[in-house]
């Protein structure tokens, strides 16, 4: 199978992309019937509904309860767990053979792409040739000698190299009122401007991002560009616990087969964002039917997801404690002053091992805190809309840090019991890769 992309592409067999149930006849606009999207695979469905989003309880710091709202949320798709090392691998995977299929057509071999009968080869736009496999223990010296700059030295993956190029439409800059298409005129305003990033790499494999202020003459215009190096950052296990040993974890994490139903960590919001952005292209080049985008969750969804319904419970399983009737944890936390054991796990767990709440989704509690794509500011309750309410903010390479805060949600296996409630909330830099965060994506649902 062929994709079409500006982007080197590799075809790898991958469920997380979002295998189709047949769902009957297909009907497009105009035609009479009811369309019925196909269930993702890996996701759960979660019906539209109102809930009072915000903490049910007083802060951590503050003796008065934080600024509840009550706020409409439509339906969508959400992964039943978190991204896990073997899915995300598939993610680094993916980019790794992209980039040897470029080495080898770069180095000559123009087998490796698809070209187009009775015209000249572009170098610069074609066709990736999926079929034909990389060779990677070839003893071929042509083929040896292309492939040379995706590895270090000593014979492993240069994960420098790694990098995933994409882009986006700003609709930040699209939304100003100063940006409004005139229709009368049929054009943008004449002195319409647009401030979005722009990235690129240099000789010695350095990515370069910058932001830039252009002119709005066309939809093109508002396409913000970004290159980001896709593989974990696995020294995040030594680096935040500097007196503890975590080798054993920096070294086998992410590679190691044992943990690949962990949940990936070490990753930034923007790899996140990288992420949603691959799978969508990855499920569009093989789906017959248009779908919208994977991406992070809003906090509103998250934590009307982690409710599963129960619209006052202050965590996902329903009641107002992290322990059930017999006494056993219910999720994969810090009990008490650091007996970590209590709940049968130390660090991070495999996921889905403690049972889901009532929307069928796992560890909304614990494991591993989840990015959202919600820009963080503590007063946001107080002037977000109440139906689908977002704060969203795209923040630019030149941006102050405080502009560059995601909310993060759901708290994780170094937190204490209050961060595991459904309506706490805290934050971390976008650019920032923490051992106890990690993300999963939702879809919006098409249709009511």
């Amino acid at each position: 199978m062929k994709i079409r992309s500006v982007l080197p592409i590799v075809a790898l067999s991958i469920l997380l992309a979002g295998c189709n149930k047949p769902a009957g006849e297909l009907v497009g606009a105009g035609q009479k019937g009811n369309f019925k999207e196909a269930n993702p695979y890996g996701m759960v469905f979660i019906k539209k509904g109102s809930f009072m989003m915000g903490s049910n309880t007083q802060t951590a710091i503050f003796n008065q309860p934080d600024n509840q709202i009550m706020v409409t949320v439509d339906a969508f798709w959400m992964d039943e767990t978190e991204i896990t090392n073997n899915e995300y691998k598939q993610f680094v995977n993916w980019v790794r053979d992209s980039i040897a299929h470029k080495l080898l057509v770069d180095a000559g071999m123009t087998e490796y792409a698809i070209q187009p009968k009775d015209e000249d080869f572009d170098e610069e736009n074609y066709l990736i040739n999926w079929k034909k496999k990389i060779p990677w223990n070839s003893k071929d010296e042509e083929i040896v000698e292309a492939l040379e700059p995706l590895y270090y030295s000593d014979g492993t993956i240069n994960t420098t190299r790694l990098h995933y190029t994409y882009r986006w439409v700003n609709y930040d800059e699209a939304a100003k009122p100063q940006n409004r298409f005139d229709v009368a005129k049929g054009r943008y305003p004449v002195n319409a401007t647009v401030r979005v990033d722009t990235a690129w790499v240099d000789e010695d494999n350095v990515i370069h991002d910058s932001t830039v202020v252009r002119s709005l003459r066309e939809p093109s215009d508002l396409y913000t560009s970004m290159i980001i190096n896709v593989y974990p950052d696995t020294m995040v296990w030594v680096r935040d616990f500097q007196y503890a040993y975590n080798e054993p974890m920096l070294l086998k994490y992410f590679s190691h087969p044992g943990f690949a139903e962990y949940p990936v960590v070490g990753v930034t919001w923007e790899q996140a964002h990288a992420f949603c952005h691959w799978r969508t292209n990855y499920f569009l080049s093989y789906s017959t039917v248009d779908a919208q985008k994977y991406r992070l969750p809003t906090e509103a969804e998250w934590e009307y997801a982690a409710r599963g319904g129960r619209k006052m419970a202050a965590y996902p399983w329903g009641d107002n404690y992290a322990r059930d009737a017999k006494g056993c944890f219910l999720a994969n936390f810090k009990p008490y002053r650091g007996s970590y054991i209590d709940d049968t796990g130390t660090a991070t767990m495999k996921v889905a091992q403690f049972r889901p709440n009532d929307f069928g989704l796992f560890d909304m509690a614990g494991n591993v805190a989840e990015w959202t794509s919600t820009a963080y500011n503590t007063a946001t309750n107080t002037y977000v809309n109440d139906l689908n309410p977002q704060l969203q903010y795209m923040a630019r390479k030149d941006d102050p840090d405080i502009l560059k805060r995601k909310v993060v949600k759901g708290g994780s296996w170094k937190d204490i019991s209050y961060y595991l409630q459904c309506g706490t909330r805290t934050y971390e830099y976008q650019y920032e890769s923490k051992p106890y965060i990690g993300f999963r994506c939702v879809r919006s649902y098409v249709g009511d």
